[in-house]
């Protein structure tokens, strides 16, 4: 499959949600917030990366949204990635690697210090993605939980996501 990617434009809102919708709607660790998530960092102003992958038909087929994280004690320009989205039928055509590899390249460009994720190790590992300790994320199990230094090391302190997501679930 070819695809291009791009940032974000004003009335890709409703697609992308749709995205994310679909990718999320069978995923066993989400509680299906995840377009309100977007929906709300974009809303905030802190969606720092915001790109999507559309197919040759002009079709968005895919979305990653990187936003500010807090690290206390306090360490600036720390970013964290998620969620990436692409639509199930899509998946194996390398277009959340490619993805990932550009938001990545947005981070450098923007001097970024670093960029956090939570999600599977055998993927983001590829990426250079790796638990630290002393970074921690409360809840999870620190495998699960990695940190990409960009400048300089990685901190330790407990990451905060932006408020977004700890929205509260609309769709009930």
């Amino acid at each position: 499959m070819n695809f291009t990617l791009r940032l974000e434009q004003a009335g890709d809102e409703e697609e992308i949600a749709a995205v994310i919708a679909d990718t999320f709607a069978d995923h066993p660790h989400s509680d299906g917030r995840e377009p309100e998530i977007v929906d709300a960092l974009r809303k905030a102003g802190a969606l720092s990366v915001s790109l999507v992958a559309q197919d040759n038909a002009g079709v968005i087929v895919g979305h990653i949204a990187i936003s500010p994280i807090e690290i206390e004690p306090a360490r600036a320009g720390w970013y964290g990635l998620g969620p990436v989205a692409v639509l199930p039928p899509k998946h194996g055509n390398g277009i959340g690697s490619a993805l990932i590899t550009a938001a990545l390249a947005e981070l450098r460009g923007l001097r970024a210090a670093g960029c956090t994720v939570l999600g599977e190790p055998g993927f983001y590992n590829r990426f250079g993605f790796a638990p630290h300790p002393g970074l921690t994320f409360e809840g999870v199990p620190a495998e699960y939980f990695m940190a990409l230094p960009i400048a300089g090391r990685v901190p330790q302190g407990l990451v905060r996501y932006h408020v977004a997501f700890d929205a509260p679930d609309t769709s009930r």
